[in-house]
């Protein structure tokens, strides 16, 4: 995984030219941790998880990357992330490195006081790697804002002092911030937005497919009906519903956790109607014939073996790697635009970065402020990006690569390169 990730850097350097020291820096993680959590289970038994943590590049700050519990999670793929995440902070002009952590670990299987304890464990086999001006970490894949309050109060603990903004994402008593729950969906739709408008799109007949029904899929999903796309449908990792007329998602979201099934519904308080909707499973929700295909999942969800079915106009992703490489270059011969993860989903690390700076700060804003920050940071990455593409006549997705890169390479030239060292050599031999 780690080596298709550092296949999207090729097309860059076709376009433009760095430092080969640049290169180099880019190609190796700076430190990856493994580490084992032992964890006493309810009934008595003592577990030993793999944890993980990789800090991929600092130049440009503290390193910032999620931590997700998943049975999948291993080194290369917490390497792939935090190397996605160093690109991710660049593109949206953070003063942050790219970092990323795991457990391998599947949370639907702990009960909530094992998972308590799994979660204060991989801070204690942690801390002395991690703090607010080293490397912050965020909720990721099947973590959440309960499990970052118990991770900062056990690295209060072990530091014997409160420090909020060692970890963002969390609960608002906790010095959380406004706004950060439905925050990477927000971003997304932001971005979706700056295209639309520059193509004269009419929202009302945009139709968008959402596959993955999770935080950040509902959220985009609920705020895009809002504004007046037509969500057609949505999927789970049991399947997926579809209606052509459109889905009601906030009745839909209820009601998948009060019956934990998808339905198209139309409901009045307690009491939901079902509609009309059609079954389908998730290949068949990636090869709608759709607007927009939102990939709000995991990765590898488009590959070679599923790239030329995909019949969507523009794919939005949201998830982390969502199409493989292979699978970009079938994309974009067939026609599909791709608007990429390290734009569309940086609206999280963003409002991440505001949740540190308040904590920092002792000052906290308003939900209406930090949307209001939120929207012109990203709009205007968005736009330099979606420039970039027409100038250098190249994807969105390179065009977002070198504006990431661009903005690594100088950091890195600045802490200087063998082209200035031996400028400066030769003029003390002179």
């Amino acid at each position: 995984m780690f080596e298709l990730a550092k296949q999207r850097l090729e097309p860059v350097f076709k376009h433009i030219v760095v430092d080969e020291e640049v290169v180099e820096r880019l190609s190796i993680a700076k430190r990856s941790i493994i580490a084992s959590i032992p964890v006493r289970m309810d009934n008595g038994e003592l577990r030993i998880f793999t944890g993980y943590r990789v800090q991929y590049d600092d130049t440009r700050g503290p390193t910032k990357g999620g931590i997700r519990y998943h049975p999948r999670v291993n080194l290369d793929e917490v390497t792939s992330l935090s190397f996605w995440m160093t690109v991710k902070c660049a593109i949206a002009g953070l003063p942050f490195g790219g970092a990323k952590g795991g457990i391998t670990v599947n949370p639907k299987e702990l009960s909530n006081l094992e998972l308590e304890r799994l979660s204060r464990g991989y801070i204690r086999a942690f801390s002395d790697v991690i703090g607010e001006d080293q490397d912050i970490p965020a909720p990721d894949v099947y973590t959440n804002a309960t499990i970052m309050g118990w991770m900062a109060n056990e690295y209060a603990v072990l530091n014997r002092r409160q420090v909020p903004s060692m970890i963002t994402g969390k609960p608002l008593h906790l010095g959380g911030s406004e706004g950060r729950e439905s925050a990477t969906g927000l971003g997304a739709l932001f971005v979706l937005n700056e295209y639309a408008t520059r193509h004269d799109w009419l929202r009302s007949e945009t139709t968008v497919a959402v596959q993955g029904f999770g935080n950040v899929g509902y959220h985009f999903a609920r705020l895009a009906q809002a504004q007046g796309y037509r969500v057609v449908a949505v999927s789970d990792s049991k399947g997926a519903i579809y209606s052509p007329t459109g889905l009601n998602i906030e009745d839909v979201y209820r009601y998948k956790h009060r019956e934990h099934q998808l339905a198209s519904v139309y409901c009045e308080g307690s009491v939901c109607q079902l509609l009309e909707f059609d079954i389908l499973t998730n290949d068949e929700l990636l090869e709608l014939n759709v607007d927009v295909l939102v990939l709000a999942a995991l990765e590898n969800q488009i590959t070679q073996l599923n790239a030329e079915h995909i019949q969507a106009k523009t794919v939005l992703e949201i998830a982390n790697g969502p199409v493989t490489p292979p699978a970009d270059e079938i994309l974009q011969e067939n026609g599909t635009v791709i608007i990429p993860d390290v734009l569309a989903n940086s609206g999280g690390v963003i409002v991440s970065y505001f949740e540190w700076v308040q904590n920092k700060a002792g000052f906290y804003w308003s939900k209406e402020e930090v949307e209001k920050r939120l929207k012109e940071k990203i709009s205007r990455e968005a736009k330099t990006v979606f420039d970039q593409a027409k100038t250098y006549d190249c994807s969105i997705r390179t065009a977002a690569y070198i504006h990431g890169i661009e903005r690594l390479a100088g950091a890195i030239d600045q802490t200087g390169n063998r082209q200035y060292f031996a400028k400066s050599r030769q003029a003390e031999s002179s």
